[in-house]
């Protein structure tokens, strides 16, 4: 599996695993748990949570996944806009660094851009790498402006910034990930299956089963075929984890690639950066 590399010289993963919509929930938080241990057992090492994911809930249960193996684990969380002040930011990372039990992150990222100043953001964020509480940070939908403007801060070594991309959200790749490229900075997929969408779209079943691979590994492998992105799908089940990590061994041929794009056409003009 490919890695890409950050400012501080490290390297992330290029595929991982999501935690949005987990810890919401006592009575599947066993199966979660489950999964983010199968996906490290199954060689994961990277895995994506926020302090906004189950309010604090997936991240404690990312603790107990990586509890006894944090070195072999790459930690992303975010922090919420309205805690990304001077001082809240610094609070809020210690609050994740606690539900995670670690004692650095390894990306820390701004969640979305809100009301507080950038520059304020990423002095506290820069603080804090200093500090060793964090290894590099980036942001997360953040489109072309939004990098144009973190570009300009002194302190804005941005190391990423993570977006909705999937086959059937390409927004990104009419601008975005061209500016992302140009400048060596990752982009990471959250949510490459499209909530599950593009797993029961008939048109996108037919190129998988014509690719002898089932539609999730599909529309993984389809943004790893992409220079510079990190794929970070989800699952809360332990037996779709092999399906799931096998997807980053799939090279997709030039017939399936032009299959996905006449179905999924790239945008030929700007589409606004979406959210969910």
């Amino acid at each position: 599996m490919r890695s890409y590399r950050l400012p501080s010289g490290g390297s992330i993963p290029a595929l991982g695993l999501g935690t949005w919509r987990m810890g919401e929930n006592a009575r599947t938080a066993e199966a979660e748990l489950a999964a983010l241990r199968a996906g490290l057992e199954g060689g994961c090492r990277l895995i994506d949570t926020a302090e906004m994911y189950g309010e604090g809930g997936a991240e404690t249960l990312v603790g107990r996944a990586i509890a006894g193996r944090r070195d072999e684990v790459f930690v992303v969380s975010k922090v919420y806009p309205h805690n990304a002040s001077r001082k809240g930011t610094v609070a809020a990372c210690e609050r994740s660094l606690k539900r995670l039990g670690t004692d650095r992150i390894d990306l820390y990222l701004l969640h979305w851009r809100g009301t507080v100043p950038l520059a304020e953001t990423f002095e506290a964020l820069a603080g804090l790498r200093a500090a060793g509480k964090i290894v590099d940070f980036g942001v997360s939908n953040f489109d072309v402006a939004d990098m144009e403007t973190s570009a300009t801060l002194a302190s804005g070594a941005v190391a990423t910034n993570q977006v909705l991309y999937a086959a059937s959200r390409r927004g990104p790749d009419y601008d975005l990930l061209p500016w992302l490229q140009a400048r060596g900075i990752p982009m990471m997929a959250y949510s490459p299956l499209d909530q599950g969408s593009l797993l029961v779209d008939a048109k996108f079943r037919r190129i998988a089963a014509s690719a002898a691979i089932t539609p999730a590994q599909l529309a993984i492998a389809w943004t790893l075929s992409r220079d510079g992105v990190v794929s970070i799908p989800k699952t809360g089940r332990a037996e779709r984890i092999g399906e799931l990590l096998a997807a980053g061994a799939i090279t997709l041929s030039p017939e399936t690639l032009a299959a996905v794009d006449a179905t999924f056409p790239p945008p030929r003009r700007k589409v606004p950066l979406e959210m969910t």
